[in-house]
């Protein structure tokens, strides 16, 4: 047996019948000291085998020669695995787009522990469907789940929450995102296969697999998010700082930002001539109808970022009558409360059979105003903080439309990484437009 842990970086390829008759695994490896590949999964085929009763059927495992040239091994693994040697050039193509060598580790991830580098990152766009020039997002976007704080092993838990990836900077244009009408649509080729790019890598390299896998425990679930860009021209228009800046980058940067979502609210309509009706409607339909029953797990963890998206017109309306960005989080902070009792049972029926809000102060975790008596109907604020409310301008901006995102507490808080271009990226981008 070929062990996998000789591998440097491997890229988990499954490929499987409707009726479990035939199950290939690879893993797509790039061997140490030297340019060849060879398709290794020796463990994971017999245990597929295994669970779809496979056992009497003779397996076949073919192993590309490690001592062969680069690209004959390539032929070879694409040949034997149901790929062409047309993707091997597109992954090359990638390659053109980034600066790093495709061997450059960008980090360990939970929860398999596979090294996630440039070369696994292009071979998983191509088979999202992505294009060349959108190589440096999707390695700002490995490195954001990379980051350990972003805990991406709880991508499996069971509230099957989805990444989503929010852009900010002038690639917004060059790469031709869409961030007017349908913003999270799927349709847009940049928005949409760098949606399902993060859900390709999370399950190939990561190793986040449903059944016959074991490590994606979401009960339920939902299908991937497609890239949330913001309109930063309306951002701009109406004198507010772009959704990057309160990430902590300066205006004209581009930076991909990653944070879990685990809901969404349902579309809101806010009207009339003053900013605190506006932003009232908000904080009845996302604030009390979407956050709220969602508020326990931020109050067990002391961490919890959910995410307003709002349609230009929208924001305009608000800041007409002189409100920033931070005057809405405010008043959402300030105005948004709930039962205490109430916060308590949905803990309760979630699992967390202990949880006490008293005892969340006791322990320090959230402020004393938590628990300034017992009474199960006493209000308490559904945000924790003020400032770690998101926003974000997208969508039609003819319509008074907003939409509320809830990120999954401490699991996949924003991770913010600046995208970096590669040297000569204009000529680059302009060849890849050429027919």
């Amino acid at each position: 047996m070929l062990r996998s842990d000789l591998c440097a970086s491997p890229v988990f390829l499954q490929h499987q019948t409707a009726q479990h008759e035939t199950l290939k695994t690879f893993f797509i490896a790039k061997m140490p000291q030297q340019l060849g590949f060879a398709a290794v999964a020796v463990e994971i085929v017999q245990s597929r085998r295994k669970t779809h009763g496979l056992a009497g059927r003779r397996l076949q495992i073919q192993i590309a020669p490690i001592d062969s040239p680069f690209q004959d091994i390539a032929a070879f693994i694409y040949k034997t695995s149901g790929f062409d040697k047309a993707a091997f050039q597109r992954v090359k193509a990638f390659l053109k787009f980034t600066d790093p060598s495709p061997d450059e580790a960008i980090g360990i991830l939970p929860p398999e522990k596979r090294q996630a580098t440039v070369w696994n990152v292009a071979v998983n766009g191509v088979m999202a469907g992505c294009r060349p020039e959108y190589m440096p997002i999707l390695i700002a976007a490995v490195q954001a789940i990379a980051e350990p704080r972003f805990r991406l092993a709880d991508a499996g838990s069971t509230p099957g929450w989805e990444p989503l990836v929010i852009l900010n900077g002038p690639i917004v244009k060059d790469l031709d995102f869409n961030y007017g009408t349908g913003a999270m649509r799927i349709g847009r080729q940049a928005n949409s296969s760098i949606g399902r790019f993060l859900r390709l890598y999370m399950r190939n390299v990561a190793g986040l697999r449903i059944p016959p896998g074991a490590t994606d425990k979401g009960t339920i679930g939902f299908t991937f998010n497609v890239a949330l860009a913001e309109n930063e021209d309306a951002v701009a228009e109406i004198g507010w700082e772009p959704f990057s800046v309160d990430q902590g980058f300066q205006r004209g940067e581009n930076v991909a930002t990653v944070q879990s979502v685990v809901a969404i609210s349902p579309p809101i309509y806010p009207g009339g001539d003053k900013a605190k009706d506006l932003v009232q409607t908000v904080a009845e339909v996302w604030g009390q109808g979407t956050c709220a029953p969602r508020a326990w797990g931020g109050l067990i963890f002391g961490s919890w970022f959910p995410l307003l998206v709002m349609s230009p017109a929208v924001a305009k309306a608000i800041a007409r009558d002189g409100w920033t960005k931070d005057e809405i989080r405010n008043y959402l902070y300030r105005n948004v409360k709930t039962p205490a009792g109430l916060l308590e049972k949905y803990a309760r029926q979630a699992g967390t059979t202990t949880f006490n809000l008293c005892q969340q102060v006791k322990d320090g975790i959230i402020p004393d105003e938590y628990c300034q008596s017992t009474d199960p109907e006493r209000l308490v604020r559904v945000f924790l903080r003020a400032d770690w409310i998101g926003i974000v301008l997208a969508g039609d901006p003819d319509r008074n439309q907003a939409r509320g995102y809830v990120n999954n507490h401490v699991q996949g808080p924003p991770v913010s990484r600046k995208i970096d271009l590669p040297a000569g990226w204009e000529h680059l981008l302009n060849k890849s437009r050429r027919p």
